[in-house]
């Protein structure tokens, strides 16, 4: 058995081991990073910004914590200077923990002196934005070469909040309508040929009841990917090659007279065909009345 004096100092022992675990955890914190996949899914984000808002050109570069550069994309038709500047604005915006913007006002409204820091770790233009998740900042993103400074900020913003929603988990349920359509409905669109689904409530799809009495035109959907269903009748398409005598219809949409070289294939009840948005289409021959679905993807 332990004497009281031994005990006592068994206790004092476990105390200053405890205490210097906790002054040791008090000490670290757990630090988030920015992974490469991260760095991509922040220039997915900015792009796909940049197409909905129409904006020209630009290169989106992202650096982790240290200011390090982790992935760089360069839009067609941006100036060659834009790489470095982007870079500039994404080390800048990480390593002093602000957007960029913030020291071009600062140094419009008279505080020059800061201009002569070295442009190795600063560039006073709006286009940076610090990448923070749960808080901390773990990366910045820099864009430059969009139509104004206000729109490399404006598409840096957008790609700053896709980082927000890394590692959450993602949602279970969705908010948008199940679509549902009678054999009426159906019947009723292939008999004249329809569309069965428009793509409503911001969806990247639609659905066509397709029909066929004939050969059509050479077909370019410069946006839109074709999956085709057989159901009823025959049809040799011919992909691919050139067309001749394309012009444009209506947006993202060409027609031409016909294709040389490509590749034939018969299709019949049953058959599914992909073409992929820009490849050149053409229903040569066609045993009517062709019915077939089109999911139309962009």
């Amino acid at each position: 058995m332990k004497t009281p004096k031994k005990l006592f100092y068994g206790l004092v022992m476990l105390l200053l081991v405890l205490s210097a675990a906790a002054i040791a955890s008090a000490q670290t914190a757990e630090k988030k990073s920015l992974t490469l996949d991260g760095a991509e899914r922040v220039i997915a984000a900015v792009k796909a910004h940049a197409a909905q808002v129409k904006a020209p050109g630009g290169v989106i570069a992202v650096v982790d914590a240290g200011g390090n550069l982790m992935a760089l994309e360069r839009l067609d038709g941006t100036f060659a200077a834009g790489a470095n500047i982007s870079i500039g604005k994404a080390r800048t915006a990480v390593l002093f923990q602000k957007p960029t913007k913030v020291f071009e006002e600062i140094i419009n409204k008279g505080r020059t002196a800061m201009a002569a820091l070295p442009d190795s770790f600063f560039t006073p233009l709006q286009g940076g934005i610090p990448v923070v998740l749960d808080g901390q900042i773990i990366g910045g993103v820099g864009v430059s070469g969009a139509a104004t400074a206000a729109q490399d900020e404006e598409l840096a913003i957008a790609g700053a909040e896709a980082a927000k929603s890394f590692g959450a988990d993602p949602p279970m349920t969705s908010t948008l309508p199940v679509s549902y359509f009678s054999k009426i409905e159906v019947d009723e669109g292939f008999s004249k040929g329809s569309v069965l689904f428009d793509g409503s409530g911001g969806r990247n799809y639609m659905v066509h009841t397709s029909r066929r009495e004939g050969p059509g035109m050479v077909e370019v959907h410069t946006k839109d990917t074709d999956i085709l269903y057989v159901l009823k009748g025959s049809a040799t398409v011919v992909t691919g090659g050139t067309m001749v005598d394309g012009k444009p219809i209506a947006a993202e949409e060409i027609r031409g007279r016909e294709i040389t070289g490509g590749e034939s294939r018969n299709l019949f009840p049953g058959d599914a065909m992909i073409i992929p948005n820009g490849v050149p289409h053409w229903f040569k021959d066609v045993q009517a009345p062709f019915l077939y679905y089109v999911i139309k993807v962009r």
